[in-house]
């Protein structure tokens, strides 16, 4: 088996790329840089985003692409998410109409929007923001392209990621990044809000065992299944590390989008991983 993945230089994408071939799969990896991408990848600097007869042929054939390529992820209204949305489509649309037969994107629970309780393949999308109505744009398509051309579908919806702390953009590397800078205080929301908390290990092993079967198709959360307060996670985070830094609580008002507790049903990945 052979897999393409793009964003391949990425937080999630360069820990991908390393879990396959660990698993001893042909990985083609694609970015616009490569520090961070293991050797054993067959590595290509390019830019998807550019004009091209035939992705397919240019990557020599994948029987799987993971599309984790993504600017701006961090900044949920950047004015790059709808300019650079056609760009995906093309790109991903170019590889399906010459011969690809799997296509696996990287989605967001931000594409739901305002909801409360567990998210499960049906349920309804109302994004609040520019990254989620880009994100959530983008699966609509992409899915009715795919299903009229016989590519096999599959969105991997992620939720809160923490793990590996010095390299993200997370609350939890910018905690990180501020008891480096020496402060003892870190201004924060309410912390009230419950969210799905996956350690990056495991959504790397949820992310590469999905792309790796193609039985289990459609929305498959990424996800712990478990929701817990933001407060209680990262003082636990602070504790679980012997940070000497404390929560500045109410600093920060509660986003308006964000929802009063939300989290991933997760029977789809767990038939997928056998848990």
């Amino acid at each position: 088996m052979k897999i393409l993945v793009t964003g391949a230089n990425g937080y999630i994408g360069s820990k991908v790329v390393k879990y396959l071939c660990d698993e001893n799969i042909s990985v083609v990896a694609t970015d616009l840089c490569s520090e961070n991408v293991d050797y054993r990848a067959k590595f290509i600097n390019v830019n998807i985003f550019e004009d091209r007869d035939n992705w397919y042929d240019f990557f020599d054939h994948p029987d799987v692409c993971l599309h984790l390529a993504w600017r701006d992820g961090f900044i949920h209204n950047s004015d790059k998410h709808m300019s650079d949305l056609s760009s995906h489509y093309k790109f991903i649309t170019n590889l399906i109409t010459n011969g690809l037969k799997q296509i696996a994107i990287m989605g967001t629970m931000h594409e739901v929007g305002f909801y409360e309780g567990a998210i499960d393949e049906n349920t309804n999308c109302n994004p609040l923001s520019q990254y989620g109505v880009a994100k959530n744009a983008l699966r609509k398509s992409i899915e009715i392209f795919a299903n009229q051309h016989n590519c096999k579908f599959q969105w991997l919806r992620a939720f809160y990621i923490y793990g590996d702390d010095l390299y993200g953009n997370s609350i939890f590397c910018k905690i990180r990044q501020a008891v480096k800078e020496e402060k003892t205080t870190f201004p924060f929301t309410s912390g009230k809000n419950k969210y799905d908390f996956i350690h990056i290990n495991d959504l790397v092993n949820q992310i590469s065992k999905a792309v790796l079967q193609n039985k289990v198709l459609g929305i498959i959360n990424v996800c712990s299944g478990k929701p817990i307060s933001l407060s209680e996670k990262v003082e636990w985070y602070i504790k679980e590390n012997g940070l000497k830094i404390k929560l500045d609580y109410g600093k920060f008002p509660d986003r308006p989008y964000d929802s009063p507790c939300i989290y991933g049903d997760n029977k789809k990945i767990k038939e997928i991983i056998g848990d």
